[in-house]
């Protein structure tokens, strides 16, 4: 069969063509609320049984497969034939959307056809889309027609037919409401529709369901990114969306007690949430009807029926409801959430802690507590419990009781003593304490904890490397016993926790940390002689970069010359580049992005002089602008020298980074500041330069100041004060010629 034959559709001719090209199509209105609850209200067709398709349409469908494989046509005539197959199919539309192998053939027509057979084919089949969403093979069209659709939602003159047949398909996808989100594939497409209706782009899978890793890492302040941030959205259906939600919760309204401990709705409920997040109006009313509420607002005016809170404690140690109620404490409005806390959780938490799932709810209402007086009652509770936490293997907890402390800056110091009076009795040294943490559930579980030692070769926990990693972003004060302990570690055992993924996210975030470049230094010695060994490993590599911001000119030196004498070894690993520099981490930051990689040292081996020379005049400039423009915290002390590795600035870690990126910055503009004991030979003309500038600019004051006194003590000689103009005038004149000299001079 030839191509002609395709486009004319089985043999029709053109005129029959342009009638089917609009047929089907309904005159549904979404802006009509009774037109969407009277289609809504009807009731949930029965599963029907699959007739037979017509042979000679399956016969068509699978040679137009065979065509599309061979590559031979062209994108115009691919719409064409698509356009024609869709029509070809009237009748008989569930029956090829869930046929195994007719489906496939279906998917890819739809991703080749327009919007406007498309919407006509939806429209079509749209009284039986709640059967093919549940389908096994008919799901998979569902999912290929919503996501084809979501890639229009900004053709303006596509969205009236698309707004159209959406109405349609959700006006009978809420009225089977609860078949449909209790079926594992119609679960799916119920979530896929709610996205389209909100216009959340369909590759964000955490609309779906929740990443364990994405989740963890929201919780413990390690993600800045919003995740709803609304702004990122494609314009969507806000009124259809509303009415599908409304629609879809009240037929679900009987059956909510079995939907709440089903896990394919809970994912629906989920979904729901996450569309309506930062609509507090609307989320005030799904919220109460999803915990088990009645659809109206009691008179005392709370959110919570007594009846209700009675029982969600009770369903919060169920798996799947623990889920739908993490989403809740997530986008629930401050007064909601303040009556969750205040009704249900509160007394509460110790003992859903100890749960298994109700652990999970206790972490992510302490994770979205918003301020400091729920804290004070969260750690009232659960401060003086750690101990017995760790025991039961209820770590996150832990974990994020550190991380609320540190974003809200409550109890910061008690919160670090008693962790570590945890894993450290007053007798012991605090040495233990990094270690033990490390690799928490060995140290827990051993019988006798005094004598617990390292075993090398033992696995390392992930919750513990993440709480040290939360402590490392307190303030040195509040840490010393952990930088102590970290410090005195032995180089055996810093070089396995270099090398172990979660120790060496340790290792790093105490060198990204608030503690001194001295105590910083003391650990990064540990590595000499061992850096070329340390970057050949792929979690090893980045604590060398850490290691090259923390530390002196002398260990910066040492890393340098180990890294050059494995440089045909490191070009051949992932972390090897052989075509750029080493520079320092501000620009680093964003190539250890991009390309994840070390980099190789060729302007040291060629010129060692000139790249120490860099190296301190970059520190130089940095401690320079940082005593001018920083604040109390990042201005260093006089007696720190960065050649002598004795700083003991206590800095603020992201006011240093925004410091040094400036620095950077400006330092790949124009040339660097000169250090006195570096640059003197090379630099005598323009220190003489700059020094006559300092000099005019002095003088520049002084005559300021002089010109102001005549003018306050004698207002009346105009001549003295225009003399006194033109001269300041000329001095700024010639202050810029001789400034732009002397930076021309620098650059050459």
């Amino acid at each position: 069969m030839g191509e002609h034959h395709y486009n004319q559709g089985k043999g029709k001719n053109k005129k029959q063509q342009q009638h089917n090209k609009g047929h089907g199509h309904t005159q549904h209105s979404m802006k009509d609320t009774k037109t969407f609850n009277r289609h809504g209200s009807t009731a949930p067709q029965p599963s029907r049984i699959r007739k037979q398709v017509d042979p000679e349409i399956s016969k068509y469908l699978l040679e137009i497969a065979n065509l599309f494989e061979s590559n031979a046509v062209e994108l115009e005539e691919r719409t064409l034939i698509c356009g024609n197959a869709l029509e070809e199919t009237k009748g008989f539309e569930f029956e090829v959307a869930t046929d195994y192998i007719l489906s496939h053939t279906l998917e890819t027509i739809i991703q080749g056809s327009d919007v406007e057979h498309l919407c006509a084919f939806l429209q079509r089949c749209a009284d039986n889309f709640p059967a093919i969403a549940m389908d096994r093979s008919g799901s998979h069209v569902a999912e290929a027609i919503l996501k084809y659709l979501s890639t229009r939602v900004q053709d303006k003159d596509a969205r009236p037919q698309l707004e159209e047949a959406l109405t349609t398909v959700c006006k009978v996808m809420a009225a089977s409401s609860v078949e449909v989100m209790r079926n594992c594939y119609g679960s799916h497409v119920l979530r896929t529709l709610l996205c389209l209706c909100k216009g959340v782009p369909l590759d964000k899978s955490e609309y779906y369901f929740s990443k364990a890793a994405t989740v963890l890492a929201g919780r413990l302040n390690l993600n800045v990114s919003k995740k709803h941030d609304a702004t990122k959205f494609q314009s969507g259906f806000p009124n259809l969306l509303k009415l599908f939600v409304s629609e879809m919760l009240k037929n679900a309204g009987k059956s909510i007690k079995t939907l709440q401990v089903d896990p394919f709705s809970s994912f629906v409920f989920q979904t729901t949430l996450r569309v309506l997040a930062g609509n507090d109006e609307e989320l005030l009313h799904v919220i109460p009807i999803l915990l088990g509420c009645k659809d109206k607002r009691n008179p005392e005016g709370s959110f919570l029926e007594d009846t209700v809170v009675a029982e969600l404690i009770k369903l919060s140690k169920e798996a799947e409801f623990s889920h739908l109620m993490e989403v809740v404490l997530e986008v629930s409005p401050e007064a909601l959430f303040n009556e969750l806390f205040t009704k249900v959780f509160r007394n509460s938490l110790f003992e859903l802690s100890s749960h298994q799932h109700g652990n999970f709810v206790v972490q992510a209402l302490i994770s979205h507590t918003s301020n400091q007086d729920l804290m004070r009652l969260i750690w009232d509770e659960l401060g003086s419990n750690m101990e017995d936490l760790f025991k039961m293997g209820r770590s996150g907890v832990v974990a994020a009781l550190i991380a609320a402390s540190e974003r809200l800056h409550f109890n910061e110091h008690k919160c670090c003593q008693f962790l570590a009076k945890t894993v450290c009795s007053a007798d012991e040294s605090p040495k233990c304490i990094v270690p033990r943490l490390l690799f928490l559930d060995s140290y827990f579980s051993y019988e006798d904890k005094s004598n617990w030692s390292w075993q090398s070769g033992d696995k390392m926990h992930v919750m513990g490397s993440l709480i040290l990693q939360a402590i490392f972003r307190f303030k040195s004060e509040y840490i010393k016993p952990y930088i102590i302990s970290i410090t005195s570690m032995e180089t055996p055992h810093v070089l396995e926790a270099v090398r172990d993924a979660k120790g060496s996210h340790v290792i790093e975030a105490f060198l990204s940390s608030s503690a001194s470049e001295k105590e910083k230094c003391r650990l990064v010695k540990k590595l000499e002689s061992h850096f070329g060994k340390v970057a050949a490993h792929s979690s090893g590599a980045f604590v060398i970069e850490k290691c090259f911001t923390a530390c002196n000119l002398s260990l910066r030196e040492s890393i340098v010359s180990e890294l050059l004498a494995v440089r045909s070894e490191l070009s051949k690993t992932k972390q090897g580049s052989p075509n750029q520099e080493f520079i320092s981490p501000p620009s680093c930051h964003t190539q250890k992005k991009r390309k994840r990689q070390l980099l190789c040292f060729s302007r040291f081996a060629s010129h060692p002089d000139r790249w120490r020379s860099k190296q301190a005049s970059k520190e130089f400039a940095y401690k320079d602008f940082s005593s001018t423009f920083g604040s109390s915290d990042t201005k260093p002390r006089r007696k720190d020298r960065f050649l002598a590795g004795s700083s003991n600035n206590k800095s603020n870690p992201k006011t240093v980074t925004e410091l040094r990126k400036e620095i950077n910055q400006s330092l790949g503009t124009a040339a660097p500041f000169l250090s006195k004991q570096k640059f003197k030979r090379k630099s005598e003309q323009k220190g003489k330069n700059i020094a006559k500038v300092g000099d005019d600019n002095n003088n520049f004051r002084r005559g300021k100041k002089m010109s102001n006194k005549k003018k306050v003590g004698n207002k009346n000689d105009d001549t003295a004060a225009m003399a006194t103009a033109r001269k300041s005038n000329k001095k700024r004149q010639r202050d810029g010629d001789v400034r732009e000299a002397s930076l021309k001079k620098m650059k050459a």
